[in-house]
């Protein structure tokens, strides 16, 4: 098979960081320019130290020109920087971007939640995603030139609920979800409120009252399942954890539904999936047992007395939530064998 050159944009972050420590393991990619902003000139491991057999590589300047020569290029870079710069690449270029450019299909619901233009929609990376009128997210991924990337929140959360709307077992108009995440999905840069002592030992909440910028993606995911539109409270919180999402998701049971109906729901949507998994009942979901990996762990329950459906979904918030999706994508684009590169359990202890 033909080997992939690979470039990577925004490879001084996490993002960047975890995307070249997946294609190092890609047995058909070859891994071109690394690029980065004000870390353009340092050397790549001065920064990332674990990445072995990248020692020798320099962090150029990310100007489309450094491109030149690529299949493909994965976008790490901070939420509106990407447009531009994928403007400048060739449409035969496979671009995959990891930030929020290009996520949202309605334009106003970018410009409410965030504060550059609108630079449109491309093929949104769920694979997994159960839609309403049957089949799933894959097909649209499949030869793609333009992929974006889905935010870690909304890859855990529309996970463990889109199956209960798709199969209209769990009502649209009442969903609720707490989710908490570690401390590198804020990103590499250093911020206060952060630091180690800062975080140690401390929860916090933080995107209260239906202002963090994943809402409408949650939103948009799940009405998709749904077929109807959906509305969500989400509240995300902090965790003293490196990386990792928990989401514990709940909706109204559609009456009359019974458990056994809504836990078929689940086993139905991602039977066949490779990296979505249904826990056998009474075990729940930790970030440790996905640490590390591609996998995403989901329990689903019914509490009877309130007639409410909770469903909780584990993911590393960098590898499936971020990087591990991305190659993921980059496989079905360059029609590759969807599980390349990516296969491993997590990482315990």
């Amino acid at each position: 098979m033909h080997m992939l050159k690979v470039a990577v944009a925004g490879a001084s972050g996490y993002a960047g960081a975890e995307v070249l420590r997946w294609l190092l393991r890609h047995p058909d990619v070859e891994i071109g320019a690394v690029t980065a902003g004000s870390n353009a000139g340092s050397t790549l491991t001065s920064i990332h130290p674990h990445l072995f057999g990248l020692e020798d590589r320099i962090l150029e300047d990310t100007t489309a020109s450094v491109f030149d020569g690529h299949d493909a290029v994965v976008l790490a870079l901070p939420h509106g920087h990407s447009a531009a710069l994928a403007a400048e690449l060739p449409e035969g270029t496979v671009v995959v971007d990891c930030g929020a450019d290009f996520r949202l299909r309605d334009e106003t619901a970018w410009t409410t939640f965030y504060d550059t233009p609108y630079a449109g929609s491309w093929a949104y990376g769920l694979p997994e995603l159960p839609l309403a009128e049957g089949g799933s997210g894959r097909h649209a991924l499949e030869g793609a030139t333009r992929v974006a990337v889905p935010g870690c929140y909304p890859t855990a959360v529309t996970l463990a609920l889109a199956p209960g709307l798709a199969a209209a077992v769990v009502e649209p108009d009442d969903v609720v979800v707490v989710a908490a995440s570690g401390t590198s999905g804020a990103g590499r840069a250093v911020k206060p409120h952060l630091l180690g002592s800062e975080v140690m030992g401390s929860m916090s909440p933080y995107g209260i009252g239906g202002v963090h910028r994943h809402t409408p993606e949650i939103e948009q995911n799940l009405s998709a399942a749904a077929g109807s539109d959906v509305t969500v409270s989400f509240t995300p919180t902090l965790a003293p954890m490196p990386r990792g999402i928990l989401a514990t998701c709940t909706a109204r049971l559609v009456p009359g539904t019974t458990a056994d109906e809504v836990r078929e729901a689940w086993r139905t949507a991602y039977e066949d999936e490779p990296f979505v998994h249904v826990l056998d009942a009474g075990t729940w979901p930790t970030t440790a047992q996905v640490l590390g990996s591609n996998h995403v762990a989901i329990q689903v329950a019914v509490d009877e007395r309130v007639g409410r459906v909770v469903a909780v979904a584990a993911v590393d918030n960098l590898a499936k939530g971020t990087a591990g999706a991305a190659v993921q994508c980059l496989n079905l684009a360059t029609g590759q064998p969807e599980t390349t590169g990516l296969a491993g359990a997590g990482v315990a202890p």
